[in-house]
């Protein structure tokens, strides 16, 4: 786990405090939480100050603290152990974050590190000297199907190379990267293939013929005798028509081991002897 700290002293504002319409937000939102756990809160709180300024300062920190009766190291444990919570100033058009997981490692993403690099600043976190733009490598953002991506606030760019991410970035140079479209930046839908759908095209009529010509002929299909895979013994054992355990209804054969021995029949002798 690498150690996160806050920004620097230069960069810390002296004081905090949510707009009208978010100080609306997070009370509604504390309500949420039962009694003696509004604590509970704290991420959601912190998200909302990240979104208005873009990243959460320390006064934020200790704002939401108080707002939520929590000591102020509770509070900063939760702003330095997750990483979605930016704890230094990013550019204020956009911080891009690369994806360097595997699968957009595999895909092309060392390329798109190095677009970064070359037109925002050398090194990750660091802004470009207007400071409108900044960038960092993450891991896993959930679109690996669509890899090479990047995310730029809330919205992913899907299916990159290095000239397409270039593009995007003279975009939101240029004031307009909400006219970017997200998602895919080739031809595909989500995570369809490219070029469109090649499977479940059939319309509902053509599967119903489809399943009618399957019933006929499964129906025609010679089905195996139910013996077919049972192995061929003459063991008394595995004999059906014998019952187990013998009653004395059924007689084992003569020359298995278990078959009581015949009995002799002294009868005519007796008679004889008499």
């Amino acid at each position: 786990m690498s150690v996160r700290r806050l920004a620097e002293d230069q960069f810390q504002p002296a004081a905090f405090a949510f707009s009208d319409e978010n100080a609306v937000w997070a009370e509604k939102t504390i309500k949420k939480y039962p009694e003696g756990r509004q604590q509970s809160a704290i991420i959601p709180l912190m998200m909302r100050a990240q979104e208005q300024d873009g990243w959460v300062t320390k006064a934020a920190i200790e704002k939401i603290a108080d707002m939520l009766d929590m000591a102020y190291i509770r509070a900063l444990e939760v702003a330095t152990f997750y990483t979605q919570f930016q704890l230094h100033p990013v550019g204020s058009r956009a911080h891009i974050q690369v994806c360097g997981t595997t699968p957009c490692m595999l895909r092309g993403a060392e390329g798109l590190v190095k677009v970064c690099k070359s037109r925002i600043a050398a090194h990750a976190l660091e802004r470009n000297v207007e400071g409108t733009l900044s960038w960092e490598e993450v891991e896993c953002q959930g679109a690996c199907v669509n890899a090479p991506m990047v995310v730029i606030g809330k919205d992913t760019y899907e299916d990159l190379t290095p000239e397409r991410l270039e593009e995007i970035i003279d975009a939101f140079v240029a004031g307009k990267g909400s006219e970017v479209p997200t998602g895919p930046q080739i031809d595909r839908f989500f995570s369809a293939p490219e070029g469109g759908l090649t499977s479940l095209l059939d319309s509902p009529a053509t599967k119903t013929k489809k399943k009618a010509g399957a019933k006929v002929a499964a129906e025609t299909v010679a089905v195996p005798p139910s013996e077919a895979a049972k192995p061929v013994s003459s063991d008394a054992e595995t004999n059906p028509a014998l019952k187990s355990p013998a009653d004395g209804k059924t007689a084992l054969p003569a020359e298995h081991p278990q078959a009581a021995p015949a009995k002799e029949d002294n009868t005519a002798v007796g008679n004889k002897a008499e």
